[in-house]
């Protein structure tokens, strides 16, 4: 551990009820409540060891974080961390709410998947011209499934797909077997699509995954395959997707997009065979109580002298 290691003993998080989540407070702890807009209550800017950053993503927090000399941790509300370790800079850690997110996000992507796959979306066109549009479609059952990203939502998904008789394929950023069987490795990837119905995208964004679904894997993919991203919009390439989507080759159900949100002009809102969310994913009741608890829990380990749950940039913790 850091020999210049001070404990985290002070925390702000951005609204009133996140705030009352910590009750009752651990001794010797303390909390404010700062959006990031605003002035911080109950703390000063060199009292503050930690902040909670706002669920609203796409904000330029870095000016308001400047403003805080002694700055020990970033704790996000999101399980995605890309632009956090630059936000934070050198010596600040940065915790993720992997596991928050998870039921929701898996949740979402079966949605996305089963309303492509059995029409849904065709279902509501017709019906705002009383059209009786009856005709086969895929369906999930017997799909050959191939899923992007093994981390915690990718397993949420896995699980929830159990039930559907499909056949899953994963693919993580190196071949090896886990608990769950065989994962492949990023560089089988295109070979992997060749045979996919499914290609579902649930990895993290960083440098590595940036464009990771782009022309070749998507070429690569039968005629009619569909594509469903949960993860970040730039994983794919959009210009590439919406080449192989606007020619009808290609469907695509999408909770992210690359850039976000989407321009009302392009061309993938008006495609037939695409399904557009505003990247909901996780955003459900259940997330509400689960970041609650996750607070609460981080804070009672921070006041312990613990180090936190979800680092993904140690900091002091190096």
């Amino acid at each position: 551990m850091n020999e210049q290691f001070r404990p985290v003993r002070t925390l702000t998080v951005p609204s009133e009820d996140l705030l009352d989540a910590l009750e009752p407070l651990p001794n010797g702890f303390r909390a404010g409540v700062w959006d990031l807009v605003g002035e911080p209550s109950g703390l000063t800017y060199g009292e503050i060891d930690a902040v909670v950053l706002p669920y609203a993503a796409g904000n330029d927090w870095g000016e308001a974080l400047g403003r805080v000399p002694n700055l020990r941790m970033i704790q996000a509300q999101t399980t995605g961390y890309d632009g956090l370790p630059e936000l934070a800079g050198p010596g600040v850690a940065v915790a993720s709410a992997a596991g928050v997110h998870a039921a929701g996000t898996a949740e979402l992507a079966l949605t996305l998947m089963l309303a492509s796959l059995r029409g849904v979306d065709d279902a509501v066109r017709n019906a705002q011209t009383g059209t009786w549009g009856s005709r086969r479609y895929r369906g999930l059952a017997d799909s050959r499934v191939l899923m992007v990203g093994v981390g915690g939502i990718g397993s949420a998904i896995a699980r929830r797909l159990e039930p559907f008789e499909v056949e899953l394929t994963r693919v993580g950023n190196r071949a090896r077997t886990d608990e769950h069987g065989l994962v492949h490795g990023v560089d089988e990837l295109a070979e992997l699509a060749a045979t996919a119905d499914v290609l579902v995208v649930i990895t993290p964004l960083n440098e590595q995954t940036r464009h990771l679904i782009g022309r070749d894997v998507l070429a690569a993919l039968p005629d009619g395959a569909l594509v469903v991203n949960v993860a970040r919009g730039a994983v794919v390439d959009t210009d590439a997707l919406t080449a192989e989507v606007v020619s009808g080759r290609l469907s695509a159900a999408l909770d992210v997009v690359d850039p976000e949100p989407l321009p009302a002009d392009h061309p993938l809102w008006k495609a037939p065979n695409a399904i557009i969310t505003p990247h909901v994913g996780g955003n459900t009741e259940a997330f509400v109580r689960r970041i609650r608890k996750l607070l609460k829990e981080q804070a009672d380990r921070l006041a312990r002298g613990e180090e936190p749950m979800n680092l993904v940039l140690r900091g002091p913790w190096a």
